[in-house]
C-alpha cells in the first residue's frame, strides 16, 4: 500500500487494484473537520482503502464526503460496501447515477456481459447505497474543504453521461476521473477512455474545454496520479481521442469488427510505445484498466449511433 503526500494536506492512496501499482488511486483531502475522499475504486479494493486510510491516520468516522467522478465500477463499485465502513460520510454522485447506485443489479450485468467470468474477480460484488446517503450533483456544486477552500463540481459528460470532473479551488488542481484518459506513471502520453455504452466523442471533447477553462495548474488522474501543465495535457488528451477516433473509424469503414477495430488500435499505441520509449510494463499497466477492446466496442458504439459508418445520418441518435 502506498500512501502519496501531494503537499497542502492532500494525499494520494494506491488501491493495489489487481497487485499492480499506479493503476487506481483515491485522493484524501482535508476538510474544517474531517476528510473528503474522491473516488472509491471497486470493490475489490475496499480493504486496501481502509487500509490506506489507517496509513494516512485518518479515522474512517472522519471521512465526511465522499465523491466518485461516475459510476463506473473501477471508480464506484465499493461504494455500497464502503458506506457500512464510513458511517458519516455523505456520497456526491451525479444524479443520473444515482439509481443504479441504489440498486445495482444493471450495473453488476452489464460488468458480466463485458468482462464475461473475470467479472466478479475484478469488480467483485456491487452492494446498494442507501439513498439517505447519496447527495445527487450534476455541475456547479461546491463541496468545503479546510481553510476556505471547496471543491467545485464540473459537467464532464463524454465518457458518460454521468460523468463529472471536480476542481479544487486551493491547491488549482482538477480531478479528471476518466474525462481525460488514462496517465499511468512513466508513460509518456495520455490514453484515451472511449468505452461503451454512451460515450460521445463531441461532449468528451467538450468537456475537456471546461476542465481547462477554470486555469488548472495540475491534474489528478485517477488512472493515475498528479501531473503538471495542466493545460497542455488537456490538449493532448483531445489530440489522443481524435487520433484514436480516426484510426478507428478508418478501420471499420473497412470492416466494422470490435476485433479489426482493436487490432488498428492496438498497432497504433504500439507504434506510439516504440517511438517514445516507453517502458515495457506500461501496456499491462494501462490495460488492466482501459483495455483496446473495450474502446473499440465504446468506438463502433458511437459511429453506429451517429451514422458515422453510413447506417443512419450524421448526428442521428
Amino acid at each position: 500500500m502506498v500512501v502519496q503526500e501531494l503537499g497542502d494536506g492532500r494525499l494520494l492512496v494506491d488501491l493495489g487494484f489487481q497487485d499492480l501499482e499506479g493503476v487506481i488511486g483515491s485522493y484524501l483531502l482535508p476538510e474544517e473537520e474531517g476528510w473528503a475522499l474522491v473516488e472509491v475504486g471497486p470493490t475489490t479494493c475496499d480493504t486496501a482503502l481502509l487500509k490506506g486510510l489507517r496509513e494516512a491516520g485518518v479515522e474512517p468516522r472522519e471521512v465526511r464526503d465522499v465523491v466518485v467522478t461516475h459510476i463506473h465500477l473501477d471508480h464506484a463499485g465499493g461504494a455500497g460496501l464502503l458506506a457500512d465502513h464510513l458511517p458519516r460520510a455523505t456520497f456526491h454522485i451525479h444524479e443520473a447515477g444515482v439509481p443504479h447506485m441504489i440498486d445495482p443489479r444493471k450495473l453488476q450485468e452489464s460488468a458480466r456481459r463485458a468482462w464475461g467470468p473475470a467479472s466478479d474477480q475484478l469488480w467483485g460484488e456491487i452492494r446498494p447505497l442507501a439513498p439517505a446517503r447519496i447527495h445527487p450533483v450534476k455541475g456547479g456544486e461546491r463541496i468545503p474543504l479546510a481553510h476556505g477552500g471547496a471543491l467545485e463540481v464540473i459537467a464532464a459528460p463524454g465518457h458518460a453521461r454521468h460523468h463529472i470532473a471536480l476542481f479544487d479551488v486551493k491547491a488549482r488542481t482538477v480531478f479528471t476521473g476518466d474525462g481525460a484518459g488514462v496517465l499511468v506513471p512513466g508513460a509518456r502520453h495520455i490514453r484515451p477512455a472511449v468505452p461503451p455504452p454512451d460515450l460521445d466523442i463531441g461532449q468528451l471533447l467538450g468537456s475537456l474545454k471546461a476542465m481547462d477553462a477554470v486555469h488548472p495548474e495540475k491534474l489528478a488522474f485517477s488512472h493515475y496520479g498528479v501531473f503538471d501543465h495542466a493545460h497542455e495535457r488537456l490538449e493532448e488528451a483531445g489530440k489522443a481521442v481524435e487520433r484514436w477516433r480516426d484510426v478507428a473509424l478508418e478501420a471499420a469503414r473497412k470492416s466494422p469488427t470490435v476485433e479489426n477495430v482493436t487490432l488498428a488500435l492496438e498497432e497504433e499505441e504500439q507504434r506510439r510505445s516504440r517511438e517514445e520509449g516507453e517502458p515495457a510494463d506500461l501496456a499491462a499497466r494501462s490495460q488492466a484498466i482501459s483495455g483496446i477492446s473495450m474502446a473499440a466496442m465504446g468506438l463502433l458504439r458511437y459511429f453506429d449511433r451517429t451514422g458515422l459508418l453510413g447506417a443512419k445520418p450524421a448526428g442521428s441518435e
